[in-house]
């Protein structure tokens, strides 16, 4: 199974061009299927509101269909992960939404696709770009 960064998600389903050939090769070949960490839903809706993502109809129905259209099943937060994420190192980034990614990437024993320049050059996830 494969993790997508928020991102990755609205790419494969409105740019799929915007990955990069590793990223849409793994998410082709991948026999687990896809998910997101919950938060990214949140993300999501924060990008439908704010009208950075063209939605239709309410926020909810505009996340909903994404994810839905994408096929990712959502790993939710746990304790453990909440606790690993909050002890990430110095050089991964700060941003609470991509440390609660990374955490599930790493308690689910996934590859993360990601863009993110910042989770790449720490090291601590394994990611696909």
């Amino acid at each position: 199974m494969i993790l997508l960064d928020t991102h990755a998600l609205v790419w494969l389903v409105a740019q799929p061009k915007r990955l990069s050939a590793a990223a849409r090769s793994a998410i082709a070949s991948s026999t687990d299927g896809l998910a997101i960490a919950d938060i990214t839903l949140w993300e999501l809706a924060v990008l439908f509101q704010r009208g950075h993502l063209g939605g239709l109809g309410t926020v909810e129905a505009s996340v909903r269909l994404l994810t839905e259209s994408a096929g990712a099943s959502v790993r939710p937060i746990t304790s453990e992960l909440a606790a690993l994420a909050a002890q990430f190192p110095d050089d991964y980034p700060c941003d609470p939404a991509d440390r609660l990614i990374g955490a599930t990437a790493l308690t689910e024993g996934m590859a993360l696709v990601t863009r993110d320049e910042g989770i790449r050059a720490s090291k601590l996830v394994k990611t696909i770009w």
